[in-house]
């Protein structure tokens, strides 16, 4: 009866091992509204500062638009985050070696936790 446990036990843990190694579908963060009043040019400067101390490399495109790009190893994401004075908004643009499907719009998992945080460094950048 023990044996059965351990193998049940094990054979869950195998099953949580390889399904947080999967596939999830690909986070963006929909419009955020921004409490504190700025300008287009203070919110881009919180997203660069929320971005660099993430490891993101952030440079200001046109139209209200920064591109951020993480470099992991052999792993690259590349989103854009559109921005305002009142609001901000991230969205997956690309990936190099993160199992990206775009029929099923899936992505390797970790992908969401780094645009996670991001989103989480933004906010606390736009507070100060």
């Amino acid at each position: 009866m023990k044996k059965m446990i351990k193998l049940g036990l094990l054979s869950l843990i195998l099953v949580l091992g390889i399904t947080a190694c999967g596939s999830a579908k690909v986070m963006n963060v929909p419009s955020q509204e921004i409490v504190e009043k700025k300008t287009a040019e203070d919110v881009f400067n919180a997203i660069k500062r929320a971005g660099v101390g993430l490891g993101w490399i952030v440079k200001k495109s046109e139209n209200n638009t920064a591109i951020a790009t993480l470099n992991l190893r052999s792993h690259q994401a590349v989103i854009a985050i559109s921005y305002t004075d009142k609001d901000y908004a991230i969205d997956y643009k690309s990936s190099v070696d993160l199992n990206y499907n775009q029929a099923e719009n899936t992505i390797h998992s970790n992908y969401n936790g780094w645009i996670q945080n991001l989103n989480n460094a933004i906010k606390v950048q736009l507070s100060l």
